[in-house]
Formats: structure tokens, sequence, C-alpha cells
């Protein structure tokens, strides 16, 4: 006869014994942002006839309507937004 395998579950504190590298990645966000570095977005054009996309990126920018600027922390993600939607902003450093 085939023996049969007894599976456990995972008790709470093994879940979330794998979520420790997350912090890690958290730390070295926190430095970037620490650096004091800001962009200066307005947005110029309006979002009507743009991508679904576009327009989402640019509300995850913080921007909500023609000539509203918003400053920003100069990190990696925020540049990759910014680029994206470069046809409809205007960025100071």
């Amino acid at each position: 006869m085939a023996e049969k395998k007894i599976v456990r579950k995972k008790t709470a504190d093994e879940a979330t014994a794998r979520k420790a590298p997350a912090a890690k990645v958290t730390a070295g966000k926190t430095e970037v942002a620490k650096s004091g570095k800001k962009v200066r977005v307005t947005l110029v054009r309006g979002l009507i006839g743009t991508r679904e996309s576009h327009r989402a990126t640019v509300r995850g920018l913080g921007l909500r309507r023609i000539n509203h600027t918003v400053e920003l922390e100069d990190t990696p993600s925020v540049r990759g937004m910014i680029n994206k939607v470069s046809y409809l902003l205007k960025c100071e450093a």
C-alpha cells in the first residue's frame, strides 16, 4: 500500500518570515528620499484623448488639472513616470 504524506499548514511566523528581504529594499528607498533632491512637475496639456495608462500615470504623479504643479522626490520611479508622459508635462529641477 502507498503511504500518505501528511501536509501541515504554515504557522503565522513561517508565513511572515519570508517578508524579511522586503525590508532591505524599503531601507534603500528611504536613503534616496533623504537626499532632498526635488523635481517640480506641471501638467501643461489636457488628458482628453490620451491613453488610459498615461492618465493613470499623471494621477500617480499627483497632478489633477492643467497648470497644476507638484514637487516630487527625485527617484528613478518618478523619473520613469515623467518620461512616460513627458509630452504632457513641464519639468523643472
